[in-house]
């Protein structure tokens, strides 16, 4: 009986993914896909979904140097890459900017006040388009699940800018250009809870704890705030912002795309968020 109800819930789990997939258009068959892996457990879920449904996928992780929690996440993800026949990319952050992200992150706020996740956003971000251009691929997946997009929408309302949603939703942003890599969610719709649930029937060997670096009091508070909700409502919040997307994207892509001056990648200003924060003398 017991292991009719854990075979329901996953057969349910994996065709709520892949009803988003295909709803949304976000994967074709003859897409290369990049999943950009961190060693927890929404990226390796989907990870292995993604290469069980059969498509043509690769993983990126970014080493980005947080000692003990970095090295365990590699190892876990070197593991199960083998196991899965998935080839794994390794970017360490490094070899790429000569200091861990923590150090990067401490040398940016001594100039600028930046929370933590956003000065690592914007890194990964470019770092991921940058990448997924010389692979070649198609589409980079991430694993923002329902309860990351739900808190988002709350923390942009909050700050009085939800024009910082603009780009979201199950494929991010609208934008074509040859040096952007469109990312897509396939976990767009699937809680947080669920994810874990999954991933622990399926014995990932995965990190559970969160991001040592995880410390922005905005973040954090949301998160607790919204923990207190049920599914359903996180669901509406997100169903109703993706209504409102269009018409926050009819006025942001009025503004003209350039090329960064200094790194040339894509752009809405003469430099880009990344060379702007490293370029801070860091």
């Amino acid at each position: 009986m017991m292991e009719n109800k854990k075979q329901k819930f996953l057969n349910k789990f994996e065709k709520k993914v892949l009803s988003t997939i295909k709803d949304y258009g976000l994967i074709k068959k003859k897409d290369k896909v990049l999943v950009a892996v961190s060693g927890g457990k929404d990226s390796t879920t989907i990870l292995y979904l993604l290469k069980k449904f059969g498509y043509k996928v690769s993983a990126l992780h970014l080493n980005l140097g947080l000692g003990d929690y970095s090295e365990k996440c590699l190892i876990n993800l070197k593991k199960m890459c083998e196991e899965w026949k998935v080839k794994l990319h390794v970017l360490d952050m490094k070899k790429e900017f000569g200091m861990g992200m923590c150090s990067i992150r401490c040398k940016v706020q001594q100039k600028l006040k930046a929370s933590n996740c956003m000065v690592c956003g914007i890194v990964k971000k470019w770092l991921l388009n940058r990448e997924a251009r010389k692979l070649k691929v198609d589409k980079i997946v991430t694993g923002h699940n329902l309860d990351d997009e739900a808190q988002t929408v709350i923390m942009n309302f909050l700050q009085g800018n939800l024009m910082l949603g603009a780009n979201s939703g199950p494929q991010t942003g609208s934008i074509r250009d040859e040096k952007f890599v469109p990312r897509i969610k396939p976990l767009y719709f699937v809680s947080e809870d669920d994810i874990r649930k999954y991933s622990k029937m399926k014995n990932f060997p995965v990190v559970y704890e969160p991001c040592p670096c995880t410390i922005s009091s905005l973040r954090i508070k949301t998160r607790t705030f919204m923990n207190s909700k049920d599914e359903n409502i996180k669901l509406r919040i997100v169903k109703n912002f993706l209504k409102m997307i269009p018409k926050l994207r009819e006025h942001l892509y009025k503004e003209k795309l350039v090329y960064c001056k200094i790194c040339r990648e894509p752009s809405r200003n003469e430099v880009c968020k990344k060379c702007s924060l490293l370029n801070l003398k860091i």
